[in-house]
C-alpha cells in the first residue's frame, strides 16, 4: 500500500506538519507500506537543513530523516522553494527538489492521499 502525504504548513507555529510526520513515521514501519511526503507552500521550510530547536522540542528535520531512513521518499515543491529562497544546497539529506508533475504521479499511484 502506498500513502502520499501532502504537508502545507510551516515546520513550527502549528502542529499540522508535526502530526503529519508522526503519522508518516508510524505508517512507514508497517509491513508492505510505502510513504511519500510532498512538502508544498510553507511546508517547504520543513526540509531546511540544520534546524536547531530548544531542548525538549520536536525537530521536523529529524522527523523527516526517520521517515527517509525507513524508505520514505520526500519531495519539496521547487516553486515553493524558490519563493522562499531555499536552494537545493539548503535541503536536508534525503529530501529532493520536486515538481507538480511528480506529485501528480504520486497521487495517481497512491492507495490513499492525506493532506495536512
Amino acid at each position: 500500500m502506498t500513502t502520499t502525504i501532502i504537508l502545507n504548513d510551516p515546520p513550527y507555529g502549528t502542529e499540522r506538519s508535526y502530526n503529519g510526520l508522526r503519522l508518516a513515521a508510524t505508517l512507514i514501519r508497517r509491513p508492505e507500506q510505502e510513504v511519500r511526503i510532498f512538502l508544498i507552500g510553507d511546508a517547504a521550510a520543513c526540509a531546511k537543513r540544520g534546524q536547531r530547536v530548544p531542548t525538549g522540542y520536536y525537530n521536523i528535520e529529524s522527523m523527516l530523516q526517520i521517515v527517509a531512513r525507513h524508505g520514505g521518499i520526500i519531495g519539496v515543491c521547487g516553486s515553493c522553494m524558490d519563493a522562499r529562497g531555499i536552494t537545493d544546497e539548503d535541503l536536508a539529506v534525503q529530501t529532493h527538489r520536486s515538481t507538480m508533475d511528480e506529485l501528480a504521479d504520486w497521487v495517481q499511484g497512491a492507495s490513499q492521499v492525506l493532506v495536512f
